[in-house]
């Protein structure tokens, strides 16, 4: 049996505050292949970003207690040096961050910022780094990249900096690229570019790809494998296909049946998830979504608000992974949910 290119496993990130402690991911594990895009989906505050920022190293010389093992090609992130980290840090993993106006320095031309992220790995001159800039700029769709080079932040487009961002994560060729919410600011007609893009240049680099939104449609057009999240732990897990279209945990129903459907009726009304998201710092006892979860009444007694359900596979495949107690979620979806969010569907049934 191979090994995964990158396995995280158990992995927590728990923040001590004078309240408590807010455990923000509390025991995730996924895997992930070289050339291969795992999607990680929840709402805001799931755990998600933080998650990436341990695969990071970001929480080093934080308050954080990270904990599990984070195997980047058998290499334990966790336990390298600082030293070794850095030097990791942008060539092997890269990240590309939300608002790239935020993220690049607006005193310095985007030319510099990402030549400077090369040199930083590679031992060359200005001329050579800037020659690099170029390259990766013209890569990514900037027209005409000589001149692009040396304009500030503020003069690219939303487009045009995300763009930017992109060639600055690549420039060192990594083998692991983090994208978080990479298209969250981008009009749609931009983002689809993007996510062209990024498709184009991981069959190029033949990286590995972890895309963090809480947008389906991103993980619908990128995601080879799905990982629900919710309150700091995976949900549901799984080949991204059959979560789409067989999910098997409540949670992932509400996430679906709260997207438009650009296909379907203009008239039809989105179906909320009730409720909020708990306080990582006071999760509720048993399930984290049973105060939201129209479905626990279909559960026998009290296990859903005493007793927190494992990750087990479900009903479909032993590869489907879902966090719920209901017996048989399939027929719940297919008999119930199902015809509320796409009953043009189950009438052609």
């Amino acid at each position: 049996m191979t090994t995964p290119f990158l396995s995280v496993r158990d992995l927590k990130v728990h923040f001590p505050t004078p309240d408590g402690i807010v455990k923000a991911t509390d025991g995730l594990s996924f895997t992930l292949e070289k050339g291969k895009t795992i999607g990680i989906v929840g709402e805001s505050g799931s755990g998600k970003s933080v998650s990436s920022s341990a695969i990071l190293g970001l929480h080093r010389h934080t308050n954080a207690i990270v904990s599990g093992e984070i195997l980047l090609d058998g290499v334990d992130l966790l336990k390298i040096s600082d030293e070794d980290m850095r030097r990791k840090r942008g060539a092997d993993v890269a990240m590309i961050f939300q608002d790239p106006l935020s993220a690049m320095h607006p005193y310095y031309t985007v030319g510099s910022q990402i030549a400077e992220a090369y040199r930083v790995h590679h031992d060359v001159s200005r001329k050579k780094a800037k020659a690099r800039a170029v390259e990766m700029l013209d890569r990514v769709g900037i027209p005409q990249p000589d001149h692009r080079v040396d304009d500030y932040p503020h003069q690219f487009s939303g487009g045009m900096r995300q763009r930017a961002m992109i060639a600055m994560a690549l420039i060192n060729n990594p083998s692991l690229l983090i994208a978080d919410e990479p298209t969250t600011a981008l009009d749609v007609t931009v983002q689809a570019q993007i996510l062209d893009l990024l498709q184009d240049l991981q069959r190029d680099f033949d990286a590995a790809v972890i895309m963090i939104t809480h947008d389906l449609g991103v993980i619908a057009e990128m995601a080879d494998d799905v990982l629900v999240m919710y309150a700091g732990r995976a949900v549901e897990y799984g080949a991204g296909k059959e979560i789409l279209t067989h999910p098997e945990m409540p949670y992932t129903w509400g996430l679906l049946s709260s997207v438009p459907d650009v296909a379907g009726d203009t008239s039809a009304k989105l179906i909320p998830i009730p409720g909020n998201p708990p306080s990582l710092l006071t999760p509720p006892p048993g399930c984290a979504f049973n105060p939201r979860c129209t479905h626990k009444d279909k559960v026998p007694g009290d296990l859903c608000t005493t007793v927190l359900p494992d990750l087990v596979p479900g009903v479909r495949s032993e590869t489907h992974l879902k966090r719920c107690h209901l017996a048989n979620p399939d027929a719940i979806y297919e008999q119930e949910i199902l015809p509320e969010i796409l009953p043009e569907l189950v009438e052609e049934r």
